[in-house]
Parts: structure tokens; C-alpha cells; sequence
């Protein structure tokens, strides 16, 4: 990766000649909620297919841009979170001034997540009600409150003012070339057999939304047992998860310190469990069977558009459930360790065995 905050990747060729301005996205930098927002590029190109798509990125997101359909490519910036960098701000707007875009949709309601856009006099600039943001933002949305969704917010930007909202939004699409694949599992030493493969994603943002490390690591055995593979993913502050799950078996620790990692892991595997995190959101849109573990978080709310192979909850007795706290407020965090290893194994072989059928 360049070493200057604000390259562009060169994913495609040069817009400039393109009939009509391209279009700037402007997503939440979560992982999950960055894959969310392809239903947005996936409306867009429907909206105008003559008009380029790009998306700013982190480098943390920027690899998922590689495999969106439809999105040209990635403006990689990494701006801090917890305070305005005003400088950095200015050097991305001239570098989107360059590019000539003609509208850009700001997803966050933050105020600096507009400046950008705004100082480099892209003429429509379309987001929701938020701080302050009647200057920066010219296209403002009402309404937000009708919309119980994230996935709603982000989705009905892409929308002409006034629309009404569809019944279902286009699912986000990751399409990851076979070849690549093969090329990946070879340099891991994972070369294609008739083993299948299960992918276990046990991180998460918050402790609370995690899945016990010792319940994953009695799926990992049992799975391990009934011979299927087991790859642990995640980024550098899963290792030592993934080290207490994998142990002295033959399970892989896969973690990264680059996204791209994760992506052709859950691309290659057979099926994936994952907490409500973004990796469920990366494994759902790949189309791979995917099982979400879900405790303080509703799945209404925060589960892909993608369909999951299963939705695992604890029982419904719980009244502090949905709570959505990165922490448990009790202390007893039941909506997890009620989970037993037994639940999530058999929803795993039953999406393990659909795959087989499907051959």
C-alpha cells in the first residue's frame, strides 16, 4: 500500500472520460457496516449505470472494495476519529476535487465526515440530519426516525428525495475470483481436498458480543473430530483467541494484520460461525453458509441482508435482551454463555451437510 494517506487505489481504469461525473460514497468505516453499504453502490448502478461509483476507505477496508461489483475504486484515507485533522481534511479535498465528482452520499451524521466533500466542492453532497451539517451538507434527508435500520439510513441516500422506501434492499455481493482462492490456499499449504472446511470468526467489537473463547474452542474439537477443517480468523487482536482455540490441534490460526486474509478464508471455507460482527457480514455476503451467534445485539437490526444458514440466540426468558451494550450491564452475560457448543455444532453440520446435497 502507497505510503501517502490519500491514495487511490487503481483498481480501474480512468474515469474521465466517463459521459457523466462519478459518484463518491462516503461509508461508516466499520467493517460490517462497509459491506452494508454495497446495497448502496448496488442501487446506484441501477439509478446510473453511466456514472462511476467509488467508495472512501480505510486502509483496514480498503481490500473489500476489490471485491464489490460495481464499485470503481477506493479512496484510501485514514483519518482520526477523535479529533478534526483539519489538514488531512483539506488534502482529500483536493485530491476528490481532481476526480471531478459530481455527488457524494455521506453516510455518518457526523459534521467532519462531510467537510471533505464539502471543500472540494462536489456540488451535491446528500446525507441525513446530523450535527450541525447545513453548509456541509446540501442535500439534507429527513425522516431519520422512521428508519429503525442502519442498513435503512444508508440504503434510502441512494434513493431520489421523497422515494418510497422498497420492500427489500439489494443484498451486498463480495465476488472473489476462483483463481484467487486457489492461489491463496496454495501459498497457506490449504491446497483443495475433499475436506470441508469451517471458518470460525470469534471476534467482535465489545466484549459483550462475543461468543465464550472456550465454547469455540469445544466446537473447534468436536468439529475437528467429525473431520472437517478448522481455520480461526480475525485481525491482530483476535490472536490470542485464535491461539486459545486452536491449542495443540489442527486447527489454523489464519488472524492477519490485513483484511484480505479473512476475505479469501471465508471465500474458501465450506461454511463460517461468527459472532455479530463484521466478518459475519463479509462471510454472509460471500454467499458462504454462514451461522450468527448473536447475544446483546438484535438480529433484525444488525444481521446481514444476506440470508444466514442460521441465527443462534439464547432462550427468550431473557427480558434484558436486546440491550445492544458493547459490556453486559448484569455481569451475567447469559445471552452468551447459555449458548452451548452442542446448539452451534449441529447448526454447523446441518450447513455442512445442505453444501454436500448442493453438489
Amino acid at each position: 500500500m502507497d505510503d501517502n494517506p490519500l491514495y487511490v487505489s487503481p483498481k480501474a481504469v480512468d474515469g474521465s472520460k466517463q459521459p457523466q461525473s462519478p459518484v463518491l460514497i462516503v461509508p461508516y468505516m466499520w467493517i460490517g457496516d462497509f459491506v452494508r453499504c454495497h446495497s448502496v453502490v448496488r442501487l446506484l448502478r441501477e439509478r446510473f449505470p453511466d456514472r462511476p461509483v467509488d467508495m472512501l476507505a480505510t486502509t483496514l477496508c480498503a481490500p473489500l472494495t476489490d471485491y464489490m461489483p460495481g464499485v470503481r475504486r477506493a479512496v484510501v484515507v485514514d483519518l482520526p476519529r477523535k479529533r478534526l485533522a483539519f489538514s488531512l481534511h483539506r488534502k482529500l479535498a483536493e485530491r476528490l476535487k481532481a476526480e471531478g465528482y459530481g455527488s457524494a452520499l455521506v453516510m455518518p451524521k457526523t459534521w467532519k465526515s462531510a467537510l471533505a466533500p464539502f471543500l472540494a466542492g462536489i456540488p451535491e453532497r446528500t446525507g441525513l440530519v446530523g450535527e450541525a451539517r447545513f453548509i456541509v451538507v446540501n442535500d439534507l434527508r429527513f425522516g431519520q426516525r422512521k428508519l429503525p435500520r442502519m442498513v435503512d439510513e444508508c440504503t434510502s441516500l441512494a434513493l431520489p428525495r421523497g422515494s418510497r422506501l422498497p420492500a427489500q434492499w439489494p443484498a451486498p455481493e463480495l465476488k472473489v475470483p476462483p483463481t484467487e482462492v486457489a492461489d491463496w490456499r496454495d501459498k497457506r499449504g490449504l491446497a483443495a481436498h475433499s475436506r470441508p472446511a469451517v471458518a470460525l470468526a470469534p471476534g467482535a467489537v465489545g466484549p459483550a458480543k462475543r461468543w465464550p473463547t472456550a465454547a469455540y474452542a469445544a466446537l473447534c474439537r468436536r468439529l475437528l473430530a467429525d473431520g472437517i477443517d478448522v481455520w480461526v480468523v480475525g485481525g491482530p487482536g483476535e490472536k490470542s483467541l485464535a491461539q486459545e482455540i486452536v491449542g495443540d490441534s489442527q486447527a489454523r490460526d489464519l488472524t492477519a494484520t490485513d483484511l484480505r486474509e479473512a476475505i479469501l478464508a471465508l471465500a474458501a471455507a465450506t461454511a463460517a460461525v461468527s459472532n455479530d460482527s463484521g466478518l459475519l457480514h463479509v462471510a454472509a455476503s460471500l454467499g458462504t453458509p454462514t451461522i450468527g451467534i448473536f447475544g446483546p445485539t438484535s438480529p433484525w437490526h444488525w444481521a446481514p441482508l444476506n440470508p444466514l444458514a442460521a441465527t443462534i440466540q439464547a432462550g427468550n426468558e431473557l427480558d434484558c435482551r436486546p440491550c445492544h451494550k458493547p459490556i453486559c450491564r448484569f455481569g451475567h452475560h447469559r445471552c452468551m454463555t447459555e449458548i452451548g457448543a452442542d446448539e452451534v455444532l449441529a447448526a454447523t453440520r446441518s450447513a455442512l451437510a445442505a453444501v454436500a446435497v448442493a453438489k
